[in-house]
């Protein structure tokens, strides 16, 4: 596994900068200034400061800087990319966060069209093989069919989509209809569907791992909205988990920093926001202290109870963050498996260690490479003989080589993967989740009206909307 662990801190230069980034092969700087957390602040009333340099805060950097205004951006790790990171695995790159764009999400794809970055798919990567739940265990079902079955349980899940959210886009459009189905979890409307055993064990097991290991913590809404933005449709759905940008998606991220040139500050932690009502000032975890006229908080937003805000959170935002949008204890893997394995598709029931198993490219040794997703806490991520026995349970006979991870729940500048409200707080966060609390401005993809949470389209929008609110400030 690609090491999470920042480097030493200390001046970095341009090798080591890129390196941060995250990017390979990349032969230009980003134009953006970069040092680390120890480096003394100067004693200088910044225009804003941007905590986060994921998508949303790297967004909302380029959106100032396209107004003539700078922007110092502090980031905890020692890489850009937040919730997005790509490594490398046999060889190939992969992406151990957020890694697909699909064509219906109209800011993401703005940002590809307009850096010249196609989508690329894996069509050599299509199943040989898939496993579905069953009373008696994983059995082997023929992949279309199987595929197409399962499209009819969604279908039954999201019924009635068209009518509450015939704008997904502007979630509370139908406001009347959404507060009739928005109390409901995903596990309360699948109690509601009068499911065979196994064709309940197959829903249950897919919507837990969408919602960290249990249903009943999510909303229907949240996942439900994702369905509408696809066009209320399986194949939209299945083209939401289809396509990438060539050369991954930090290199998307890299090309919106050369535009944004803030003050990029790598392992610089942030602990106290103080908002005087003139300026704001930051403290890092080194006790240095930055000031600024207004600030801008781009971090996930279950990292909002991990910081002290003197002035307080409005109460919205307090509910959100100690709920936990980020869905909690996810690993997310990439496996190296045997060809002769074949191209395995895998779906778990409720409780197996692993839940999803997709594979995504085959290697010129004939070995497959494949995303899986575990929501168990007590899986030894570590260990290739616990991962394998973990496999196994939804996929007999396949065989792991190696395999790199990414444990979002325990990260401590995520404490969570990605964002999915819970029942009730469609209503109850939008969108007043959204508004700037005195000279703070909050940006994550958590906090989106469209494709909240999962998707850098969400991150894109809610950067842009921020960088607009502080711009107000000034």
């Amino acid at each position: 596994m690609t090491d999470q662990n920042p480097p030493r801190q200390g001046m970095i230069g341009r090798r080591t900068l890129l390196k941060a980034l995250g990017v390979t092969g990349v032969a230009a700087a980003t134009g953006a200034a970069a040092r680390t957390g120890t480096a003394a602040a100067a004693p200088t009333l910044h225009d804003v400061i941007i905590i986060g340099a994921g998508f949303a805060g790297i967004t909302a950097a380029r959106t100032l800087r396209e107004q003539g205004i700078s922007s110092v951006v502090l980031e905890a790790r020692g890489r850009i990319g937040g919730r997005i990171w790509t490594s490398t695995l046999a060889g190939q790159q992969v992406e151990l966060g957020g890694q697909w764009i699909a064509e219906s999400q109209a800011l993401a794809m703005a940002e590809l069209n307009r850096y010249g970055i196609p989508l690329v798919g894996d069509p050599d990567a299509f199943p040989t093989i898939s496993y579905y739940p069953t009373t008696g265990g994983p059995q082997t079902f023929d992949f279309l069919s199987a595929n197409e079955h399962f499209g009819t349980l969604l279908n039954k899940l999201f019924e009635g989509s068209t009518s509450y959210f015939p704008r997904p886009e502007d979630p509370l459009y139908a406001r009347d209809l959404v507060a009739r189905v928005d109390q409901l979890s995903l596990r309360s409307r699948i109690d509601q569907l009068g499911l065979s055993t196994q064709d309940r064990m197959w829903l249950e097991g897919y919507t837990n791992a969408y919602a960290g290991g249990d249903s009943s913590t999510r909303g229907l809404t949240s996942m439900a909205q994702w369905w509408a933005l696809g066009g209320h449709t399986h194949a939209g759905w299945d083209a939401q988990t289809a396509t990438r940008p060539q050369g991954g998606m930090t290199a998307l991220l890299t090309r919106i920093l050369r535009d944004a040139a803030p003050d990029l500050r790598l392992n610089s932690p942030v602990t106290t926001i103080s908002d005087t009502g003139t300026q704001v000032n930051v403290t890092l975890r080194s006790g240095s202290t930055l000031s600024a006229r207004t600030v801008i908080v781009a971090v996930p937003a279950n990292i909002w109870r991990t910081l002290r805000f003197t002035a307080g959170l409005p109460a919205v935002h307090s509910a959100a963050t100690n709920y936990g949008l980020g869905v909690p204890n996810v690993t997310k893997f990439w496996f190296r498996t045997s060809g002769s394995s074949g191209r395995v598709f895998a779906s778990g029931k409720p409780g197996d260690p692993i839940s999803l198993l997709l594979p995504q490219r085959v290697l010129s040794t004939g070995d497959v490479l494949s995303v899986g997703f575990s929501e168990n806490a007590s899986l030894d991520v570590t260990s290739r003989s616990a991962v394998q026995s973990a496999l196994q349970r939804i996929a007999p006979g396949v065989t792991l080589l190696e395999h790199a991870y990414a444990p979002w729940g325990r990260d401590p500048y995520s404490l969570g993967a990605w964002g999915m409200r819970g029942p009730n707080q469609l209503l109850a966060q939008l969108p007043a989740i959204q508004q700037p609390h005195g000279r703070l401005a909050f940006a994550t993809g958590d906090i989106a009206t469209g494709w909240h949470g999962a998707y850098i389209d969400g991150a894109i929008e809610s950067g842009i909307r921020a960088a607009r609110q502080a711009l107000a400030q000034l």
